[in-house]
């Protein structure tokens, strides 16, 4: 595992995760929402954003999490390992009210500078509607890339919480998807 995607709705924790693997792993981590946005919420533009997002994979390890489709094949291509939060609909958009409200008015820890938190509908739309909208792409996607990476797929914080276990110890495999 030297090159990882997560991917998952918003609210998941795919940047708790993603910090959380690269203290085990000792992996530098890339926050994809911190390196989109920037100052007062200004996304990068696009042939910038491709640019890096090739830079990126081109390093030898790294951990990056965050969806952002239009550049999610590149990343899922370079990566040995791919991990996918597909939990439930209510968790997620639970986390992400919580979140919001932990962080308002400031910035949090995996987001760009100038980019304080905010009451965002849009997102707690996007939320509620990941499960139909993305998930079904995310799933055919991970289905073609089965034989070729190290695909975890995670239901529950359970499930994930004894693969960081298992990692701990130096005994989590593949699991299928």
């Amino acid at each position: 595992m030297k090159k990882i995607t997560i991917i998952g709705s918003g609210g998941s924790g795919k940047s708790t995760l993603a910090s959380e693997l690269g203290k085990i792993l000792g992996l530098p981590v890339y926050h994809l929402d911190a390196l989109h946005w920037k100052t007062g919420w200004k996304p990068t533009p696009k042939k910038e954003w491709d640019q890096l997002m090739e830079e990126l994979v081109s390093r030898n390890e790294w951990i990056i999490d965050g969806n952002y489709g239009r550049s999610m094949d590149v990343r899922l291509q370079a990566s040995d390992t791919i991990i996918y939060l597909d939990y439930p609909t209510y968790l997620s958009l639970f986390r992400g009210i919580k979140r919001s409200m932990q962080y308002y008015g400031k910035t949090r820890p995996d987001m760009g500078e100038g980019c304080a938190e905010r009451i965002d509908f849009q997102f707690f739309k996007w939320i509620l509607h990941y499960r139909r909208d993305q998930r079904p792409n995310i799933l055919k996607k991970l289905n073609m890339l089965q034989d070729k990476k190290n695909i975890h797929i995670f239901a529950s914080p359970k499930q994930l919480k004894n693969f960081l276990k298992q990692l701990n110890e130096g005994t989590a495999g593949k699991t299928t998807v």
